[in-house]
């Protein structure tokens, strides 16, 4: 149960990852690999700032206020300077590298799990269980400090997902779904593409630096190496999401991205349940990613001639 609580709590902190995927890879059509730099910034500034002394909501704010900068560097060079994206991602990847090195001057950093959002996941579970160790939930026992989190990063996620489907209905955000889907519509409205381009890699990195910053608290350290191969796991998120809702509106669209980073960790659970040897993860990671890729066009190809006989009766 313990393995279930620790996968669920993983799976709702990558998915402010999936939201932040979601918005550069759907939104804007960009895979962004700054991804895999701004995601440790966030757990590498997280923890300096705790470690220095400051709070951990301040510490959270600084991380996804760096992230912002890391998504402003990659719009700005993917627009003002006319760098195919993908390249300005890898660019601004590589700088990050460096720079995650420079904010924790070493390639490890430890936190105190006192010092870190635990601690107000702790009030609310105080709250809810009281002075109880454990909790009983149907038969299994549960630690009330691992089941705080999990309700916390709940709420967070569901204030993250509710944030970002209010802020695509504003004039703002739709103008930005609006230059994902025609950038030439939105010029010939008197609306800059790229400057709406450079906003929106701007908070999907703030999101996924938020991301970071979260799963550096909850694990309590920061690394350098955290980063290596979070893209993939945030484009499995959206697409196993995407398989889930079968809708491209906005809402669902967010649904299934928190869903679908929920489901890949259980199913990595699941997989090193069974005994998968953890150097594995990373292969197991892209052959998900291949079979949420590949899966719905093999269905459409089944389906397709059931349809055509339907048609024709």
């Amino acid at each position: 149960m313990n393995l279930l609580i620790a996968a669920l709590t993983l799976g709702l902190i990558f998915a402010v990852l999936a939201l932040g995927v979601y918005i550069s890879f759907k939104i804007f059509n960009i895979p962004d690999i700054t991804a895999e730099g701004s995601i440790t910034l966030g757990g590498a500034v997280a923890a300096a700032l705790i470690l220095s002394g400051f709070g951990p909501i301040t510490a959270t704010i600084a991380a996804v206020l760096a992230g912002v900068g890391a998504g402003l560097v990659t719009g700005v060079m993917a627009t003002r300077f006319s760098i195919q994206p993908l390249l300005a991602g890898i660019l601004s990847m590589t700088a990050l590298y460096s720079v995650n090195l420079r904010v924790m001057n070493r390639s490890n950093l430890p936190i105190n799990s006192d010092d870190s959002l635990s601690r107000y996941a702790d009030q609310l579970g105080h709250m809810l269980f009281g002075s109880a160790q454990s909790v009983d939930i149907a038969g299994w026992v549960v630690g009330a400090h691992d089941l705080s989190v999990l309700l916390a990063m709940l709420i967070l996620v569901v204030l993250v997902g509710v944030g970002i489907y209010w802020f695509f209905q504003t004039e703002l955000g739709s103008a930005m779904r609006a230059s994902g889907d025609n950038p030439q519509m939105i010029e010939a409205l008197g609306v800059s593409a790229q400057t709406l381009a450079i906003t929106g890699l701007a908070i999907s990195n703030g999101l996924i630096a938020f991301s970071g910053a979260l799963l550096a608290q909850y694990q309590g350290f920061a690394d350098v190496q955290m980063g290596i191969g979070i893209i993939v796991l945030g484009l499995a998120s959206v697409i196993i999401g995407e398989a889930l809702v079968g809708s491209r509106s906005v809402g669902l669209m967010i649904c299934g991205a928190i869903m679908g980073a929920i489901l890949f960790r259980l199913l990595v659970a699941v997989a090193l349940r069974w005994g998968m040897n953890p150097n594995d993860l990373k292969l197991i990671t892209a052959v998900f990613v291949f079979l949420a890729l590949v899966g719905p066009m093999f269905i459409r190809k089944i389906n397709a001639p059931k349809i055509v006989q339907a048609s024709e009766g």
